[in-house]
């Protein structure tokens, strides 16, 4: 094999490795979320971890309307939830706001009760009423 061809494969594989290695894997990532609600008027940005990465997938070549495909999400495996006191709601108002804190993740079906399995949702940290600060927890 010329020593040209022989470069090109070497390069090409190390363009390969590159990009698979760049991918991120299911993982918790520390993320900005906002907490608010309705009734009150400040948001509050609270940093958390949350799951997020990408996961192995598959898409059948022949497809019928006979067969499901199940694809995987990077989602909560371990999880525990905070609560924190939004301030300056109105009496009457419950201040609380509680969210989910990724210990671990892993690739599954989506599960509603602690994901977003929409195609495309508001953007975690996007407020709808004032800022207040950032809180880490």
């Amino acid at each position: 094999m010329p020593a040209s061809v022989s470069l090109l494969l070497l390069l090409f594989s190390a363009l390969v490795l590159s990009r698979s290695s760049s991918l991120r894997l299911c993982e918790p990532v520390n993320e900005t979320i906002s907490a608010e609600k309705e009734e009150c008027p400040t948001c509050l940005l609270i940093q958390t971890s949350i799951c997020s990465g990408s996961c192995p997938t598959k898409d059948p070549v022949f497809k019928s309307a006979l067969s499901t495909v199940q694809q995987h999400v990077c989602t909560y495996k371990d999880l525990r939830f905070a609560t924190v006191t939004l301030p300056d709601c109105p009496p009457g108002v419950d201040p609380h706001f509680t969210f989910p804190l990724a210990l671990s993740c892993e690739c599954s079906l989506c599960r509603m009760e602690s994901s977003d399995c929409t195609i495309q949702s508001v953007g975690p940290s996007d407020c709808m009423s004032g800022e207040l600060a950032i809180q880490n927890y």
